[in-house]
């Protein structure tokens, strides 16, 4: 992808979709606006959580971070009409890439059998070029396993178990993966009719946003949403937009 050759629109032909990210607050960090606009229209959207970001506040134990982390991403999700939020519980800050994450999420997409899959960057850095801020392990461990998940959720001879256990039929009906905060983008979404609750949504992550920043935190959110969703205006019409990286099935 050019730099500056334009971002094309979202597809829209479809109706569930499925998310699926390491941690609390990346889903409103990465991609709220285009969520809220789509569950505006009546499209069905779900998370699917790897952990439960309970190694993500460095003062505050496990066992008191993880529960309270998850209420914020109940919390969240709600904002921008989401009701369906699952925890794979996963080990914050250890998740390995390997057959038990991808039999899990392969298991999730055949529950909720959608036909777009959201996940988020899992390439080495945010951003290309020199200097560009290293990713972190989780969120590359979960965005390639979720790549390969969607194709064996619709194989019955990979994870066989989960048809003969769990009573979870194939799932072949994936249709794009699309990945949100690539460096390497293709696609977006209008990020104007949803912005304003994207912001509500990542505010409700408020202790961990407390921890993050000595900011205010209802300015840095504005701040960090309105500069993120501005980036790649100039590339699509001008419009504040939600960027993903897609791939078709």
């Amino acid at each position: 992808m050019i730099d500056d050759e334009n971002l094309l629109e979202m597809p829209g032909d479809w109706q569930r979709a499925l998310c699926v990210v390491a941690h609390p607050d990346d889903l409103e960090y990465g991609c709220a606006a285009a969520i809220a606009a789509w569950t505006d229209e009546g499209k069905e959207v779900a998370y699917v959580l790897a952990t439960r970001g309970e190694a993500g506040i460095d003062t505050l134990a496990p066992d008191v971070c993880g529960p309270l982390r998850e209420q914020e991403q109940r919390d969240s999700a709600a904002v921008v009409g989401v009701d369906t939020v699952e925890f794979l519980d996963h080990r914050d800050g250890v998740i390995e890439y390997g057959l038990d994450l991808r039999r899990d999420i392969a298991a999730a997409i055949r529950r909720h059998r959608p036909e777009l899959v959201i996940t988020l960057n899992h390439r080495d850095t945010w951003g290309g070029g020199p200097g560009a801020p290293w990713n972190t392990p989780d969120h590359l461990a979960v965005g390639r396993a979720t790549l390969d998940a969607a194709a064996d959720a619709g194989n019955r001879w990979i994870f066989p178990e989960l048809t003969e256990e769990q009573g979870l039929a194939p799932w072949n009906g994936v249709r794009w993966v699309a990945v949100a905060a690539s460096s390497t983008p293709t696609h977006a979404a209008d990020a104007t009719p949803g912005l304003d609750r994207a912001i509500r949504s990542l505010l409700c992550h408020r202790a961990y946003i407390e921890a993050l920043t000595d900011e205010d935190p209802e300015a840095y959110v504005r701040d960090f949403l309105t500069t993120a969703t501005s980036r790649a205006s100039t590339r699509f019409g001008d419009r504040p937009a939600v960027t993903f990286e897609l791939f078709g099935r």
